[in-house]
């Protein structure tokens, strides 16, 4: 009998999680049908029964989401109509937890029997771990990417398996042996418009000094999409360093590996840094609003996934007001000049990509979501 799963991801990082899970569930059924919404690897999966909305929905800050209230209020509604319509075998959620969790409580009132599904938990042992409670009276079943969450939140009584992190497989594909280049940097500004607007202009800054300091150094720039390739080439028009800067278009693993030193928006980027042991410091800045909102409620010392992994700043966080073009300079000329340091990070990463698990999670979590179906 033919079973079909409902699908939420709501950013580029969940889109491609999403896609590695649906190929791994069909290798487990052959007659799966999906649908919900994603972005455009998961649309190729499934066709128009994958609505794309990765570039609407992709947004950042408290900000952000207040001014596109009505937006996703709106596709808030479509989902459970959706839902409702196609009576799927379950619905799996990834990450994307300002939606996905509305999405389960509004779910979990309309039916205590339908199925709901976590996948990529969302890191509210960063900002509230109260609502763990909360998500046990929701979810059926959480799979988590991070070792400590499991504990976590099997103690709430949700029971919850650690399927390792996704990416590890991801990019033990793109390995590709490149060495070095000893005086290139990567710039990693993100993957969404507002972030690049506001932190590429930070990194070009701190590049400009590095330059001042090391005539030598030049700069790859690691764009996410062609869209974001082309405003970060409207930024660099009038810039000086324009013609030391390299954009490339959705190779951030490769460059990740032949530059010397990076600079990192916060985000999956720095785990994917951490992997291919690329020394590099931590940048970030949003609108005030979200700042202030988000100092309220971040229950975490770190930002960065590596730090937040080891308990302790193992790169260092340039943040908000303290993103300064001349601390981080300094930093990353530290980091290209000093080995000592450079091997010390170098190894803190071997570390903590260690706990992630091996490969083969988006294997461990469909065979998960399987033996939750077979229950039924």
């Amino acid at each position: 009998m033919s079973k079909r799963i409902y699908l939420v991801a709501g950013e580029a990082s969940g889109d491609e999680h999403g896609a590695a899970l649906m190929q791994a569930l069909r290798e487990f059924v052959f007659d799966l049908s999906f649908s919900g919404r994603g972005g455009p690897k998961m649309e190729a999966l499934a066709g128009d029964e994958i609505i794309n909305w990765s570039d609407a929905a992709a947004v950042v800050g408290l900000w952000e989401v207040v001014k596109r209230y009505g937006y996703f209020r709106e596709q808030f509604q479509i989902a459970l109509n959706e839902i409702a319509a196609i009576k799927p075998d379950a619905v799996v959620l990834i990450d994307y937890p300002g939606f996905n969790l509305r999405l389960a409580r509004a779910l979990r009132k309309k039916s205590s029997q339908l199925k709901i599904i976590y996948y990529i938990s969302p890191q509210v042992w960063a900002w509230n771990r109260g609502r763990i409670r909360q998500m046990a009276r929701l979810l059926d079943l959480m799979l988590c990417i991070f070792p400590f969450e499991a504990e976590l939140y099997n103690k709430s009584g949700l029971r919850t398996i650690f399927v390792g992190h996704p990416m590890i497989q991801n990019l033990a594909a793109l390995r590709t042996g490149e060495e070095r280049q000893s005086d290139l940097v990567g710039l990693f500004p993100g993957s969404r418009l507002r972030e690049v607007r506001k932190i590429f202009p930070i990194m070009l800054e701190a590049a400009r000094e590095m330059v001042a300091q090391r005539a030598e150094v030049c700069f790859e720039v690691a764009a996410a999409s062609d869209a974001l390739a082309l405003e970060i080439q409207k930024m660099l028009a009038t810039s000086s360093l324009r013609e030391r800067m390299r954009i490339t278009t959705g190779d951030a693993a490769s460059a990740m590996q032949h530059t010397f030193a990076g600079m990192v928006a916060s985000g999956t980027a720095t785990l994917e840094a951490a992997y291919f042991r690329l020394p590099f410091v931590l940048v970030y800045k949003v609108s005030w609003p979200t700042y202030f909102a988000a100092r309220l409620v971040l229950k975490t010392k770190y930002l960065g996934m590596p730090n937040v992994l080891a308990g302790r700043e193992i790169i260092p966080e340039f943040i908000q007001h303290e993103a300064r073009s001349d601390l981080i300079s300094k930093a990353l000329l530290k980091l290209m000049d000093d080995q000592a340091a450079r091997h010390q990070m170098t190894s803190e990463f071997d570390a903590i990509i260690a706990k992630l698990g091996e490969s083969g999670a988006s294997a461990k979590a469909a065979r998960a979501i399987m033996d939750e179906l077979a229950e039924n």
